[in-house]
């Protein structure tokens, strides 16, 4: 699919959402009702991917041919038909063993993908999801990371630069979202010469990619931030870098929260 097309002609799209196949909070056709009620004209399903590990917040791999069947009859719904649905997945990057580039991704029939990175291996080698609420991140650093704040923000972005450079994605999913929890846990630590060599190196990284870069709405409410932060949207505009504009939805009241705003700012 051409999705640089579908952004460059409109702006009512999302193509970040997740459903009752993973941690959404709503059904496939719950949130398919709400988009052509929001007035989508391109909506994409994309749950957490299934993963060789244990995750309450990824979708089981012997769900995946029911993922398929949904999106099918719900994509055929004639009263959803000023809607056009995708089917794709939020695949998470735990190492060079999994990943978007891994050859099962290669063998779904997804529309595209959004490459993401919410586990990283502590420095006993285990996976630990440092994505979500702060309570369980700070608990985390605790029992798996011995509150080594920069091992956590290092190996997040190592993790991510490994993605890219495996590739097999489209969408690079909110790239810096490690800074929502960092930031609580260590204040500051963004505006550190140590946290920004990263964004230089993530920025020398993606110059010139094929990648769309997603700016993420989902936690602008609650946290005040997008992902990534305002603060580096001229740079990685100058890099030659192409914006879509998702809101990561979990709730069908979700699908457009903040998205207006951004483009605001973006046209500003």
């Amino acid at each position: 699919m051409n999705l640089k097309g579908i952004i460059s002609s409109t702006q009512n799209y999302n193509f970040h959402s997740h459903t009752q196949f993973c941690d959404g909070r709503a059904s496939m056709e719950a949130m398919a009702y709400a988009a052509v009620a929001a007035g989508i004209e391109h909506y994409g399903f994309s749950p957490h991917s299934p993963l060789p590990i244990a995750s309450p917040c990824n979708m089981k791999a012997e769900d995946v041919e029911s993922y398929i069947a949904e999106y099918h009859r719900i994509a055929a719904l004639p009263e959803l038909s000023a809607c056009k649905f995708y089917l794709s997945m939020e695949i998470d990057y735990l190492g060079p063993q999994w990943g978007p580039a891994h050859d099962y991704f290669k063998s779904l029939p997804l529309d595209y993908s959004i490459g993401s990175v919410h586990f990283i291996p502590c420095q006993g080698g285990e996976l630990i999801d440092i994505d979500g609420k702060f309570d369980s991140f700070n608990r985390r650093m605790k029992e798996f990371f011995h509150n080594d704040i920069e091992y956590v923000v290092d190996t997040f972005f190592h993790n991510s630069f490994d993605m890219v450079r495996f590739g097999g994605f489209d969408i690079l999913g909110h790239m810096d979202k490690i800074a929502q929890n960092a930031n609580q846990y260590a204040p500051g630590i963004e505006d550190s010469t140590f946290y920004r060599q990263y964004i230089l190196d993530y920025l020398s990284l993606l110059e010139g990619s094929d990648l769309l870069i997603e700016i993420n709405t989902k936690a602008r409410e609650e946290h005040g931030r997008f992902f990534p932060d305002t603060r580096y949207w001229h740079d990685l505009a100058d890099c030659g870098l192409t914006f879509v504009v998702n809101s990561d939805a979990h709730y069908p009241e979700r699908i457009e929260a903040s998205r207006a705003e951004v483009f605001q700012l973006l046209q500003a």
